[in-house]
């Protein structure tokens, strides 16, 4: 009899399977298998808000294999995710398959590699019910909240709408912020920078405006602008102060998941849910070749909120730095990182699983999203355990006529960890004024009370901005510092709202959208507590407590529904009298059938045109390319036969991409995805093709003819267990997926990852 492993994901089964050996059997969950029901509340409230949980539909296959691997198994090591929806998960597996709590060996892994893999394996313990009902709680709270305000929102506004409690609250931030940009009123102000020389060539510098006898002033109108040019006008500038200095900048910690997606997102142009999804199959496993020793995880658990690591990795990453940048580049102790406070700092930071493994080393074997990220996450880590970099400083200060001029900036004397790493300005732990800083300043030299002249005295006008909108990476830096929401859930909040139209991108910005902005309303005159940001703050901290031992689920979830009990009947006296229209979206098109201006619908395959008087009038029509999301401009590609812009079309066998001219130019062209996976037979990339009529799929490499695979599976990034080639996913009744190799017969059921239902 062997032992069993159940892990999460399918792409952790390789990995784990090599490092434990013979004598164990690796197989994945795939996920949750039993979750509330979705048809009705699923939570017994009257009776100690008792949950009514049962099998995920579509999971009966995995939970038949997993029982029957299990009978048979002499242990069951339940290895799902080191998080609470990880713990969850076990529970579930335990009450699935009929163990009892008490012989459970609950493992987790940190990171995929071979001695954290074996040393858990060592080490089981029990699965931990603290951390089990602080998910449950979570789930249970977010059910009650999502099933009982949703059909307010039905009959006030429209059917189908949604609520829940993170979600409209992260709502509610982007419609404030709307609201602030709204009310804002931009105030004018003035700068003046004066070009000044010395007597020796080429030794103009700029100096700007500070203040008056050394007091800081600010220039508010023209007239004041005006006044100071005229009392500069031909007077020299002099010298009254030089100030040199050293200042030591020190490195930022490592990553945690919300800085991880804040700085992947300025620095890579990655949204939240793609860096997750390359954080997760870094994590899980890349099959590396034997030089590096095959199928490992690159990166430990990337939902994290603790900035901590292990003595191992620092003393790791010590000997790196000696050896790679020189024994100054190394503090003389390791660097280590305090949390913020409330954070649960169940996990390690961020960071290499092996900081010897460097980016550079492996590139081919990962692809661009994956090399980009690990490079990233690496040299973060790397470059938290440097010493400072120290900049050499200068301020000088000048006074013409009374009036006083600063140049200042700075030059890097020793670069320390900026040899390896740069944050970005948004996250930089310098001052507001230090940013403003030019680096690498060229001044002349001066002395105190020389004398200089100006080549030019230039004022320049100025209005104060409105505060920015929301982008990703400072939507999760606010409900970090906020404490709405937690690692896991970002990435689920931002795309819940999005998916639901509450909110929309332009140029990389959150937008309320009109449904948005009711829905928000609504929320605030009905439910002040759900959408308030200290309420949902505090939710979080209870779910920790309860994770600590601290708190009770009964107690916390008691304590909830008192308060949410009574908004919900203070609302229901105004159900139906506040009964709101979503306002109609206009366009300048006319019903060439009746002549009314037709309105924005949206169909299954986008927005488009149609008439106001429907069903007198069906008239439709598609909307030009900047109204209709069915369509996106394409840069850097131009029609074969008229040379004009190309757009990016949805039609019902799939994406094209047409002329903008249609129906004058007709030109189309099919559009090819690719896939992540290399070609089996010369490693280039893999396209996704449309075949007969646009209705099936396909899948070639792109340098077919030259090389003719071409197959209508499609081959995935996941390899074989058993051999190691790239797997294959078959169409059929049954999908399965099944090894390239003809010497290799190993296959198994393809079964999709069930999408937890959260109304997060």
């Amino acid at each position: 009899m062997s032992n069993l492993v159940i892990v999460e994901s399918p792409n952790k089964i390789a990995a784990v399977k090599k490092y434990l050996g013979s004598n164990y059997k690796v197989i994945a969950s795939v996920g949750h298998v039993r979750d509330l029901p979705k048809s009705t509340l699923g939570v017994d409230i009257e009776n100690g808000f008792e949950p009514h949980y049962i099998n995920i539909r579509g999971k009966g296959d995995v939970i038949k294999e997993i029982r029957k691997e299990a009978k048979a198994a002499k242990k069951v090591f339940l290895a799902t995710d080191p998080d609470r929806e990880g713990e969850a998960i076990a529970w579930h597996l335990a009450n699935t398959l009929g163990i009892p709590l008490e012989k459970t060996y609950r493992v987790s892994f940190d990171e995929i590699t071979p001695g954290v893999v074996k040393a858990a394996i060592k080490d089981p313990r029990n699965v931990n019910m603290d951390i089990v009902n602080a998910q449950q709680a979570r789930r249970i709270i977010d059910r009650i909240v999502g099933y009982k305000l949703s059909p307010f929102l039905w009959k006030n506004v429209k059917s189908g709408l949604s609520a829940g409690r993170v979600q409209s609250v992260a709502t509610r931030i982007i419609v404030d912020r709307e609201e602030e940009i709204r009310a804002f009123v931009p105030e004018e102000y003035w700068t003046i920078e004066a070009l000044l020389r010395t007597n020796e060539e080429n030794s103009a510098f700029p100096v700007h405006f500070y203040g008056i006898n050394g007091e800081k002033k600010k220039i508010k109108n023209e007239d004041e602008a005006n006044e100071i040019l005229a009392g500069l006008k031909g007077k020299d500038f002099k010298v009254v102060a030089i100030k040199r200095a050293k200042r030591k900048k020190s490195p930022m910690p490592p990553f945690i998941t919300s800085t991880l997606q804040q700085e992947a997102s300025r620095k890579l142009n990655f949204q939240s849910a793609r860096i997750m999804r390359v954080a997760q199959e870094l994590y899980e496993g890349i099959n590396l070749g034997a030089e590096f020793g095959g199928t490992q995880g690159l990166i430990t658990y990337m939902r994290t909120d603790s900035p901590r690591v292990s003595v191992d990795a620092q003393n790791e990453a010590r000997a790196l730095i000696v050896e790679k940048y020189g024994a100054a580049f190394c503090p003389a102790t390791p660097r280590n990182y305090k949390s913020r406070a409330g954070a649960q700092d169940a996990h390690e930071a961020i960071r290499p699983a092996r900081v010897a493994i460097e980016p550079a080393m492996i590139k081919k074997q990962l692809t661009s999203d994956q090399y980009k990220l690990y490079k990233l996450i690496w040299e973060r880590f790397v470059a938290s355990q440097m010493e400072s970099a120290e900049l050499d400083t200068l301020g000088v200060d000048f006074d013409c006529g009374g009036y006083t001029f600063k140049a200042s900036g700075y030059s890097v004397a020793f670069q320390g960890y900026m040899a390896v790493y740069e944050e970005s300005e948004e996250e930089s732990n310098a001052t507001a004024d230090e940013i403003k800083e030019v680096k690498d300043i060229r001044i002349p030299e001066l002395s105190e009370g020389q004398s200089l002249t100006s080549d030019s005295v230039t004022p320049n006008r100025h209005f104060t901005e409105a505060p920015p909108r929301y982008n990703e990476a400072s939507l999760v830096k606010f409900l970090e510092e906020k404490g709405i929401g937690r690692p896991a859930t970002y990435v689920p909040i931002i795309t819940t709202i999005v998916a639901r139209n509450y909110v929309k991108k332009e140029s990389k910005s959150f937008v309320p959208t009109q449904l948005g902005e009711i829905i928000t309303k609504l929320m605030k005159d009905n439910f002040s507590d759900i959408v308030d940001y200290k309420f949902t703050a505090n939710v979080e901290d209870d779910l920790d407590n309860i994770e600590k031992g601290n708190a009770e689920l009964n107690s916390v979830l008691d304590e909830f529904w008192k308060g949410f009990e009574k908004e919900l009947a203070e609302a229901e006296k105004n159900i139906g009298s506040e009964g709101v229209e979503v306002p109609v979206e206009e366009t300048d098109i006319i019903c060439d059938k009746c002549g009314s201006k037709m309105i924005v619908k949206s169909g299954r395959f986008g927005k488009f045109a149609a008439c106001p008087n429907y069903p007198t009038c069906k008239n439709t029509k598609p909307l030009n390319n900047s109204e209709n999301k069915n369509e996106e401009p394409v840069a850097d590609f131009k029609c074969e036969k008229c040379g004009s812009d190309m757009v990016l079309k949805k039609g019902p066998y799939g994406s094209f991409y047409a002329c903008v001219n249609y129906p004058e130019c007709k030109f189309t062209k099919q559009k090819t995805e690719a896939l992540e996976t290399p070609c089996p037979k010369c490693g280039s990339t893999v396209l996704t093709r449309h075949g007969r009529g646009g209705k099936t799929v396909f899948y070639s490499c792109e340098k077919y003819p030259e090389c003719d695979f071409s197959s209508w599976d499609m081959p995935i990034s996941e390899k074989c267990p058993e051999c190691g080639e790239i797997l294959f996913r078959k169409k059929g009744r049954v999908p399965m997926i099944v090894c390239h190799s003809e010497n290799c017969n190993y296959k198994r059921k393809a079964e999709e990852k069930n999408a937890e239902e959260n109304n997060d």
